[in-house]
Order: structure tokens, then sequence, then C-alpha cells
């Protein structure tokens, strides 16, 4: 058998050890795509559409197409441009695209002008002509810091993970306008309901003091008792009461739609009847594997796991040894006209090897932190699927059994108008007393708001299945544009 050299054989091993070395670097951060158990269709009891026609998917639709209502496009409008929460969102963003700039910049060298002038003097006794000398010396040139050759990977891991964590700010910043723009439709339907809820209370108000003032009239020339008087501005003052309620929770709704838009001036709602074809258009939910794309929160956890790997890949490349370069490139001379003369060239270059051999334990920490928070963040990112099919199924039953409220409520309401209208007949005719006139006043206004309140819960739940399926998030707007909110 015939035998390789020693010397081919010690470095055939050294290079095959090098090239195992390269190619176990190129595998430091671990591939671990997120793990997502979503049904395949949404509960069978609350797919069926019932808040309207169906339509569009809502993440290919913009919320100035879902929302129909001009008053509240121009509010969420507003919003988008004066909000603070959004603006701070906005910076955020900002913040984290500026640490990703910072760190991809340890990629690559980095290099400095250097220029320096001196002048010395150099005694006879250290001299080697035996006699004191006086010089000066100047250089121009190109200095390189120490730069890392990033073999292992470890460089290009902490640059992956801030880029990660600038993609998961961004998306929690679309998260931040999508909750904003729910926020500011939800107030304005709570105020377009407290308007009509007041209105309905004020009307009933005048109905009753104008009762009262036929009441007393008829107590007067003794045709009714003064029971019958008395029942009459008990429910009188009880309209006046519901009427003072409405008045202050319609101004505690509107300082808060104003804090919302951030804009001082009273906002007035133009829904008048609270119809659900009026304020927003229709939609699809489609499947939950679509909100894997759509849910800004999902995207953001899952930005959140990569960087959680990527980290986990700079931690497993702190084992390996640093390979860094310095270097330098100048002209030097002791006269300031020779600087660029032939033959004034300096130079130097020095690589340097850093293997770490005891840390006390500091980087075997610092991977198993690196792991624990990978984990947290395999648990942050399935909590926000589940919480994302969650909110979808909770809206569409809230939709649906809305719808079947509000039809409910439609029909008692006819009930109680036919109840009152025969009870002041029989009033009239002498057949029964008021009281039944007042039980009948009494539950058609409470039917009165009720209906009301279910036809806002209604839109509230169109609102929130609008934002649950990610509305509007996979289109790119002006409004949703990080640069355009930074602007003043």
């Amino acid at each position: 058998m015939i035998s390789a050299p020693r010397s081919w054989t010690a470095r055939g091993r050294w290079s095959g050890g090098l090239a195992l070395l390269l190619l176990a670097g190129c595998q430091l951060a671990p591939v671990r795509p997120p793990s997502a158990s979503l049904p395949d269709h949404y509960p069978a009891d609350v797919v069926d559409p019932v808040g309207g026609p169906a339509g569009p998917r809502a993440a290919t639709l913009g919320w100035e197409s879902y929302f129909l209502d001009a008053t509240l496009r121009g509010l969420i409008r507003q919003a988008l441009a004066n909000n603070h929460d959004l603006r701070l969102a906005v910076l955020k963003v900002a913040e984290a695209r500026a640490g990703y700039d910072i760190q991809r910049a340890d990629q690559w060298p980095t290099l400095a002008g250097t220029a320096q002038a001196a002048r010395g003097r150099t005694p006879a006794d250290l001299s080697p002509i035996g006699r004191a000398v006086t010089g000066n010396q100047f250089s121009v040139g190109l200095a390189a810091s120490s730069w890392e050759l990033d073999f292992w990977g470890r460089v290009r891991s902490l640059s992956d993970a801030a880029l990660e964590n600038y993609l998961s700010t961004d998306e929690a910043r679309r998260a931040t306008t999508l909750g904003l723009i729910a926020q500011v439709a939800n107030s304005y339907l709570a105020l377009g309901e407290l308007d009509e809820r007041l209105d309905l209370a004020r009307r009933t108000a005048t109905s009753r003091t104008e009762s009262l003032r036929i009441f007393r009239r008829r107590t007067e020339v003794g045709a009714t008792s003064r029971l019958e008087l008395t029942q009459v501005e008990l429910l009188s003052q009880q309209a006046e009461v519901l009427v003072a309620q409405l008045v202050q929770a319609r101004a505690q709704q509107a300082h808060a739609l104003a804090l919302l838009v951030g804009a001082g001036s009273s906002v007035s709602p133009a829904v008048g009847h609270l119809d659900d074809k009026a304020v927003m258009a229709g939609l699809t939910p489609g499947l939950p594997s679509d909100l894997l794309l759509a849910r800004p929160d999902i995207l953001a956890a899952e930005h959140g796991l990569r960087a959680a790997d990527a980290n986990i890949g700079a931690a497993r490349a702190a084992y390996f040894p640093r390979i860094a370069l310095t270097g330098s490139y100048a002209t030097a001379s002791s006269q300031l006209d020779g600087l660029f003369k032939s033959g004034s060239g300096d130079w130097s270059f020095g690589p340097g090897l850093s293997l770490p051999l005891f840390d006390g334990g500091r980087r075997a920490s610092a991977l198993a932190l690196a792991e624990v928070r990978q984990q947290q963040a395999l648990v942050a990112y399935d909590q926000a699927v589940q919480g994302a099919f969650r909110d979808v199924a909770d809206a569409l039953a809230a939709q649906r059994g809305l719808s079947d409220q509000v039809q409910t409520l439609t029909r008692m309401l006819a009930m109680q108008n036919e109840r009152t209208r025969l009870a002041q007949l029989r009033y009239d005719a002498g057949a029964v007393r008021y009281l039944e006139v007042l039980d009948a006043e009494r539950d058609r206004l409470s039917a009165e708001q009720s209906l009301v309140q279910a036809r806002r819960a209604l839109l509230s739940a169109r609102v929130a299945l609008y934002t649950a399926l990610g509305g509007g998030t996979q289109i790119a707007t002006a409004s949703s544009d990080s640069s355009q909110l930074l602007q003043p």
C-alpha cells in the first residue's frame, strides 16, 4: 500500500476539518417553520352570511371601500393622520429599521481616512549619529478597523434577527392601524346609537309632557283622579331622566371619539337610522388558513419567531473561533511635499484569531437563553394563531346572533306599538285604568331603546369581523404607509 506523505496528510486533514466547520457554520441557525394548528373551516353554525350580501375577502378590501358612510371615512382619515398611538407605533418602526441598519453594517469593514503630522526631537545619547536630531513625520492614508470574517454566520445571524425584529415591529404598526380603524368605527357607531336613542327619548318626553298637561286640565275639572295624574307625572319624569342620562353619555362618547381622531371639534354622525347596509359593505370570511397571511399580529409573531431562531444561530456561532482583519495603507514622509512621491507607501496588515477557551459558562447560558426565548416565541405564535381563529369565530357568531335579535326586536316593537294603541283605546272607552296605558308606553320605550342598541351591536360585530380577518392588510395604501405617517 502506498501511503501519502505526512505533510500532505496533515494538510488534507486540516483542510477537510475547515471545510466541515464551514459547512457546519452555514447550518448554525436552526430552520424551524412555525407550527399552525388551524381547523379547515369555521364552525358550521356561524358561517352563514347574515350581516348582508357576501363580498370580497377582508384582507383585500381597504377600509375606504368597506366603510360606506362618508362621515366615518373622514373620521378614520383624520385619526390615521393625528392619532398619537399610531404615530408612536410608526416611530417604533423607524427605530427598529435604524437598529437593523446598524447591525447590518457590521457585515462590512469600517474604513476611516487618517491624517497625521508629528514633530519630534531625539537626544544625542539616543541618536544613532551621536547628535540630537529634530525631525517631522507626515502621513495620509486609509485604515480598516477590526473586521470579523463571518465564517460561522454569527454576524449574519445577528443581522437576520435585527431584520426580523424590524419586520415584526412593522406588522405591529399595521395591527395598531387596524385596531385604530376599528376603535374609530365603534366609537362612531356608539355615538350614532346614542343620538338615535336620545331622539327617541326626547320625542317620548315631549309626548308625555303634553299628556301631563292634558291630565292636569282634566284633574282640574274633575274628569280624572289625582292618582292617574300622579302616574302620568311619574312617567314624564322617567322620560326626562332618560334624556338627561343619554345627553351625558353622548357627551362622553363624543369626547372619546375626538380623542381618537385627534381633533377638538365636535362630531355629529350622519348615520341617522342605524342601517347595516348603509354603513358597511359585505365581505366573505374565507378559510382559517387565510389568517396566517392576513392577520398582522400573526405575521408579527412569525417574524419574532424567526428572530429568535437567528439569535440561536448567533449564540451557537460564539463557540467557534473569531477571525478578524485589521489593516491600513498610507503614504508617509518627513517632508510635507514628499507625501505622494514614489517610495513613500506605508502599509500594515494584521489578521487575528480569537479562540474562546473559558468564560465561566457565559456562552452556554447565552445559548440556553436564546433557546428559551425561541420557545417563548413559538408559544406566542401558536397563541396568536389560535386567538385569531377565535376572534373570527366569535365575530361570526355575534353577527349571526345579533341579526336574529334585531329581527325579533323589530317584531316585538311592532307588537308593543299595537299594544299601546289598543290600551289607549280601551282607556278612552273606560274599559281599563290608565295604569295599563302607562305599562304599555314604558314597554314600548324599552323596546325602542333595545332595538337601537341591537342594531348598533350588529354593526360593531361586523367591524370586529373585518378586524379579525385582517381587513385591508394585503393591499398597499398611502394611509397605511409608514413614511407617509411620519410626515408632520
